[in-house]
């Protein structure tokens, strides 16, 4: 069928609409009604719709098939929101994070979704005056995804087939589907042609859902990592640590583990979808401006030694009072003898650390020799990293905000100067060097709780990482501050939890601030500012109704 028979077609049915009955209140001849012309202009807008839907759901189909071969992160779905991420402007960013949480892929997903099926659609409607230039256009998102996948950071040439193909599956679709559909609506059609349409229709969905469904399932069982995971065999610590003593933990009904669970801890990354590295294909190379660059296998990495180290980890993205920091008890082996095994160059004051999806990261090279536990870390808690937290390695160094220190899917550390080189958060506007700032919470009661009078019990956490905590404060409704009772410290680098007894509160809404004191004498600032560019500050202030 030529582009003219089809525009044909499509204006045939914009003609007269006969009665089906025969009977009725006569028409003028050549002429229907205002409601029947409408009715019939939805009905082809919706058939449209759908051909465009059912060839969009077939070319994803088709393209997460293709991404069983390229890798999960070539999937057009992928590709598209990881490339969506990387254009994301900072203020956005925090929105999300700010808003949704960890969900906040999840809702980046539903978006990218959400837009693919309106384009579809449009493109479905379009095609059934000018299905050629439906087609091309069609074809031509599948060049963008292509070109989307193949420009991230950790792409390869086989990147460009998932979206290739499935921009080519969904124009052949909507061209076979359209011409079904104007087949269908012609005054001469058959009911063979209508069960055509409909048996292609719903035929071509199924198999888009079996085949998406599956191609995803494969993805996930052939990259699949948990078994290596299971079957890693923890190496001993030189330097084996005794469970925290329970006095690091105040008895405060309702307030969290000094430890947190892993399950628990908190993730804040770009990864669309997380790397899946198996540790027979890991290598770390370690290069740059260095007398003796090298590499090592995930083998060679557990015959050196290794240190438990209990250590908090904080997010920049943590606003005051906020959920981003965990504590936990790392297991790695020490980063300095690495860089001074390589002998770095004078002048080199820069990590620039690469995650195997493309991540960078820029640390000082001083906070790794200047003696802190600085580490290559393969397990927390006990057990072997998670997958989303970072597996088979990631780096990690105390005293620092984690998008400048906590590397994860860890592949490669290239030693070089801040002045010639830029990480990936520095151009959208954080700071490139960020140590973890002076901050405290108040956990227990939640802000906005109802309290009976008398004797309240308050408690939190504070930290300042590497710099230890040396005290912290409660002001109830701008009276004088009133120091808190910190337990126990474990080391510099975790957090601390405090209690504080506040006697004698009587009924009514009331303010309570929370302020700590840093190991060096430095009392955490009351200045208020965003977590751009280099970490939040301010009191992290609540209200309690007393009853």
């Amino acid at each position: 069928m030529s582009e003219q028979q089809a525009g044909g077609q499509g204006r045939a049915e914009d003609g007269p609409t006969p009665d089906p009955g025969g009977g009725g209140a006569q028409q003028e001849p050549g002429f229907t009604t205002a409601k029947t012309r409408l009715t019939s202009r939805g009905r082809r807008i919706a058939r449209g719709a759908l051909v465009g839907l059912v060839a969009g759901g077939a070319g994803l189909a088709v393209g997460e098939l293709v991404a069983v071969a390229t890798g999960e992160a070539s999937a057009p779905i992928t590709a598209a929101g990881t490339w969506a991420i990387s254009i994301t402007p900072t203020w956005l960013e925090q929105f999300a994070i700010r808003n949704f949480g960890s969900n906040d892929k999840n809702v980046l997903l539903t978006g990218v979704y959400t837009t693919v099926a309106l384009g579809a659609g449009v493109l479905g409607v379009l095609a059934r005056r000018w299905w050629n230039v439906a087609s091309i256009l069609v074809a031509l998102f599948g060049v963008v995804g292509a070109i989307a996948a193949v420009t991230r950071p950790a792409a390869h040439t086989s990147w460009l087939l998932p979206s290739l193909l499935a921009g080519l599956a969904a124009a052949l679709v909507m061209r076979w589907l359209t011409v079904l559909s104007l087949r269908e609506l012609e005054p001469s059609a058959q009911s063979s042609d209508r069960r055509r349409f409909v048996v292609g229709t719903l035929g071509t969905t199924a198999g888009a859902l079996i085949a998406g469904l599956g191609g995803n399932a494969w993805i996930k069982k052939r990259y699949n990592v948990s078994e290596a995971r299971a079957e890693l065999v923890l190496p001993s610590p030189a330097n084996a640590l005794p469970e925290p003593p329970a006095t690091v933990h105040p008895n405060v009904r309702g307030l969290g583990p000094f430890i947190t669970p892993t399950s628990e801890f908190y993730r804040v990354d770009t990864a669309l979808t997380v790397p899946r590295v198996d540790p027979r294909d890991w290598k770390l190379k370690i290069h740059g401006m260095v007398e003796r660059p090298f590499e090592i296998t995930f083998e060679e990495l557990l015959s050196y030694r290794f240190e438990e180290h209990d250590m908090t980890l904080t997010c920049v993205s943590n606003p005051v009072g906020g959920p981003y920091v965990g504590n936990a008890r790392w297991l790695g082996t020490p980063l300095a003898p690495l860089l001074r095994r390589a002998g770095i160059h004078r002048g080199a004051d820069m990590i620039l650390s690469k995650s195997t999806d493309g991540m960078t990261i820029g640390s000082p090279v001083e906070a790794v020799l200047d003696g802190r536990q600085a580490m290559l870390a393969i397990a927390m808690n006990g057990e072997a990293l998670p997958e989303k937290h970072g597996f088979p390695c990631r780096m990690l160094i105390p005293g620092l905000y984690g998008y400048v220190s906590a590397t994860k899917w860890l592949t490669d550390l290239n030693i070089t100067t801040f002045a010639s080189s830029d990480a990936y958060w520095t151009p959208r506007g954080y700071s490139p060097q960020a140590p973890v700032k002076t901050a405290s919470r108040i956990d227990v009661p939640k802000s906005g709780a109802t309290v009976p009078a008398g004797t309240v019990m308050l408690a939190g956490t504070a930290w300042a990482t590497h710099r230890g905590l040396a005290a912290v404060e409660v002001q109830i409704d701008d009276g004088a501050w009133r120091e808190a009772t910190l337990a126990s410290a474990d080391t510099p680098d975790t957090w601390r939890q405090w209690s504080f007894e506040w006697a004698n509160a009587t009924k009514g809404t009331h303010k309570v601030k929370v302020r700590a004191t840093d190991g060096t004498g430095a009392v955490q600032t009351s200045a208020v500012q965003d977590v751009v560019p280099n970490g939040s500050t301010g009191y992290h202030t609540i209200t309690v109704r007393v009853s």
